[in-house]
């Protein structure tokens, strides 16, 4: 039987939700990222800290898509919040986090008290294929590596374009697979995500263009994806025995394997990341 659409949003949800709820997991992101953001990084050297490298994605982010105080963004897939909490306290954006982990939103939400932005971060759980926000409503949507864990990616646009003002911006990073990729190549990614299929510079790109988007843009940063996934590796490594009192051996073994994964993509061709904008026509 061929599974709908729905049918595949809805596991590839559920296979996310659980995934970031464990409790291998949350003790994994947060430790080895520090609990505050474990998205991507720009490095400035092969060896730099993932948190300055991270910190550094947000800071070039928030500049391309013109943060400053009173800026209403929206953050899909906001993890534990790091980005939310560095936009606030550097320009004064009101940011909303939507994301599908009670766990990592709880701690988005202890942290952003403990750090006294409570007034400036909001947080929600639920899905980016359905946002709960009014139309035309935000002038931000922000996401950061969320979007790979979709079932149904072109939804995730339309809601893009639906709660963004005209003259709005997006702004997003993804791993994604090169455009033109014969993607069986990376099946064991594929498997890691528990997709079929992964985005490209081209879908996101074209996607915008047609509904509606002005100005839009990928600045390729692929160099990056082979980086960080190899310092994440380097840095379980180096802390793997102290982990192991609090992490499965299993969830350890599977992470050190699925991260070789994605070095190895990266470093073979097959795979790109980057941040892509556009401007609400």
């Amino acid at each position: 039987m061929t599974r709908t659409q729905p049918d595949l949003r809805q596991a590839a949800e559920h296979t996310a939700r659980s995934y970031y709820d464990s409790a291998d997991a949350d003790t994994f992101y947060s430790r080895v990222w520090g609990g505050e953001d474990i998205h991507v990084g720009l490095y400035e050297s092969p060896d730099e800290e993932i948190a300055a490298a991270s910190r550094r994605t947000v800071a070039r982010m928030a500049e391309i898509a013109q943060v400053g105080t009173g800026t209403r963004v929206l953050d899909l897939g906001a993890g534990y919040g790091g980005a939310a909490r560095q936009l606030a306290h550097r320009t004064g954006a009101a940011v909303h986090c939507l994301n599908l982990s009670p766990v990592e939103n709880e701690r988005n939400a202890r942290l952003t008290a403990e750090q006294g932005l409570d007034e400036l971060v909001t947080v929600a759980t639920g899905s980016y294929e359905d946002v709960p926000v009014e139309d035309a409503s935000v002038d931000v949507v922000w996401s950061q590596d969320a979007f790979l864990h979709s079932g149904d990616r072109d939804a995730v646009l339309d809601e893009v374009a639906r709660v963004l003002r005209p003259g709005g911006r997006v702004v997003f990073t993804d791993p994604m697979a090169v455009d033109g990729l014969d993607q069986s190549s990376i099946q064991p990614i594929l498997d890691r995500i528990a997709l079929s299929t992964m985005a490209t510079p081209g879908f996101y790109t074209g996607g915008l263009q047609r509904r509606g988007f002005d100005g839009v843009r990928f600045d390729d940063h692929t160099g990056q994806l082979p980086t960080h996934y190899r310092r994440v590796h380097e840095e379980l490594v180096a802390h793997e025995e102290e982990l192991a009192s609090s992490i499965s051996t299993t969830y350890l073994a599977n992470m050190k394997t699925g991260l070789q994964h994605w070095v190895d993509g990266g470093t073979a061709g097959k795979l790109t990341w980057g941040i892509v904008h556009a401007v609400r026509g």
